[in-house]
C-alpha cells in the first residue's frame, strides 16, 4: 500500500528479520477484515509504504534472540493485539490493553505477505493444535477471538439470556456461534439476507432484515422484519417482571424500528447486545435493543471520521445499561476457547466463506466496506 485510499499492489519486498525476543512466521493463512479496510482508507495512522494484515497463522521460520518457548517449525497463531511482554498489563494477562502494544498490519508490516515479523513471541504466540487448520486458526486472531472475549470476558453472557448481534459478518457470525454454544438465545440483525441466512444456519433463533434508511412512506415492519411469529419465543427469554411496553422504544431515535422488533421478539429486550459493524446507526440499534440493566459491547470500530458518533446516553442512564468495549483477546485467554474448539462445541472453520490469493485480495481490499460476504474471506499467500 503506497498511498492512502488508492489501489494496492503485490510485489517483492525484502524479507523481514526477527526482532530481539521475536520471530518471523511463514504465513499460511491470513484474514481479510473490515479493520484492514479502515487502515487502507486512512482511519488508522500507518506509515507508508505499508503491508496490511493482522489475522494470521503459519509456521515459525526464524527465531530471534531471547525467545524461550518457540522453535523453527512450530505451528502458531497470534492475537491481533500484541503486548510488549514486560508491563503490568501483560504480566497480568491483559496484553490486549498493553500501552506499548503492537499490531501487525497497523503499527508495523502485517501478514498480507509470505513472511511476517512478530515481537514478544513468548507473550503473544499461541500454539495451533495439529487438528486445527491454518485457515481456522487465522480466523481466531481477530474476529472470532474478539467475539469470544466480548461475550465471555466482557458481557458475561449466560445460558438462557437473549443476545442481539447487529451485523452478521465475521465478528457477528462468530458471536452467533459462540452464544449458541453457551446456551443463549440469539437475534441477528443485518442488511443482507445472505448474511442472515448464514446466521440462521449457525443457530440464530431470530433474524431481522434492517435497511440503512427507513422510508417515511414505508411501514416499520417492512424495514425490520422477523422470520418467525413473535409468539414463537423460547420461554427462557421471557421477562419475569414489568409490562411489555416497558421494553419497546417509542422515542423516535434512529434505529428504533429495529430495536422495537427486538423488544417484541425477546419479550422485553435483549440482555446483551453487540455492535459488530461500527457505525452510529448500528451502535444505536444495539443499545436501544437492550432491556433494563442490559449490557452493550462495542466491537465494530467507530472511527471519528465525521465526529464521534452519537450514543443514546439518556437510555444508558435511565435504564442503567452497561457499555463495554472489547479489544481482541490476549494469548493468555486462548486455552478456554481452544478447548471448546477441540471438543467440537465451536467450529470456526464453518465461518470461512472463501480462500483467495494475494492478487485477488489486493483487488478486494478497496471495496471491502461495500462487500457483503456471508462469513470470512481468508488469504493464502502461497496460492497462485
Amino acid at each position: 500500500m503506497d498511498r492512502i485510499g488508492e489501489p494496492v499492489v503485490v510485489r517483492e519486498v525484502p524479507d523481514p528479520t526477527p526482532p530481539a525476543g521475536g520471530v518471523v512466521v511463514r504465513v499460511h493463512a491470513t484474514g481479510l477484515c473490515r479493520s484492514d479496510w479502515h487502515a487502507w482508507a486512512g482511519h488508522d495512522d500507518v506509515a507508508l509504504p505499508h503491508v496490511p494484515g493482522h489475522e494470521l497463522a503459519g509456521v515459525v521460520a526464524e527465531v530471534g534472540t531471547g525467545v524461550e518457548r518457540w522453535a523453527v517449525g512450530d505451528r502458531v497463531t497470534v492475537p491481533f493485539v500484541c503486548g510488549c511482554g514486560r508491563c503490568s498489563y501483560c504480566r497480568s494477562g491483559d496484553a490486549q490493553v498493553c500501552p506499548r502494544q503492537q499490531q501487525p498490519g497497523f503499527t508495523h508490516w502485517g501478514s498480507f505477505a509470505e513472511l511476517v515479523a512478530l515481537h514478544a513471541a513468548d507473550t503473544n504466540l499461541v500454539a495451533v493444535p495439529d487438528g486445527v487448520s491454518f485457515a481456522a486458526a487465522a480466523s481466531l486472531g481477530c474476529r472470532f477471538a474478539t467475539a469470544f472475549r466480548a461475550l465471555t470476558g466482557r458481557a458475561r453472557l449466560e445460558a438462557g439470556e437473549w443476545l442481539t448481534v447487529v451485523g452478521a459478518g465475521g465478528v457477528g457470525l462468530s458471536a452467533v456461534m459462540i452464544a449458541k454454544a453457551l446456551g443463549a438465545h440469539v437475534v441477528a440483525v443485518d442488511r443482507h439476507q445472505v448474511a442472515l441466512d448464514a446466521a440462521r444456519a449457525l443457530g440464530a433463533d431470530r433474524v431481522l432484515l434492517a435497511d440503512d434508511v427507513p422510508s417515511a412512506d414505508r411501514p416499520v415492519d417492512d424495514v425490520a422484519s422477523a422470520d418467525r411469529p413473535v409468539d414463537d419465543v423460547p420461554s427462557g427469554g421471557r421477562p419475569t417482571e414489568g409490562a411489555p411496553e416497558d421494553g419497546v422504544p417509542a422515542d423516535g431515535q434512529p434505529g428504533s424500528d429495529v430495536a422495537a422488533r427486538v423488544h417484541e421478539l425477546t419479550g422485553g429486550g435483549s440482555h446483551v447486545a453487540v455492535d459488530a459493524v461500527g457505525s452510529e446507526r448500528t451502535c444505536v440499534d444495539a443499545v436501544l435493543s437492550l432491556r433494563r440493566r442490559g449490557r452493550h459491547v462495542q466491537v465494530g470500530l467507530l472511527p471519528p471520521v465525521a465526529g464521534h458518533p452519537r450514543v443514546p446516553m439518556d437510555r444508558v442512564i435511565g435504564w442503567e445499561l452497561d457499555l463495554l468495549g472489547s479489544h481482541g483477546m490476549a494469548a493468555a485467554d486462548y486455552p478456554a476457547m481452544l478447548a471448546l474448539i477441540a471438543s467440537g462445541a465451536l467450529r470456526p472453520q464453518r465461518l470461512i466463506e472463501r480462500v483467495v490469493g494475494l492478487d485477488e485480495a489486493a483487488a478486494l481490499l478497496p471495496g471491502f466496506d461495500r462487500a457483503s460476504p456471508a462469513g470470512m474471506t481468508m488469504i493464502d499467500p502461497l496460492r497462485g
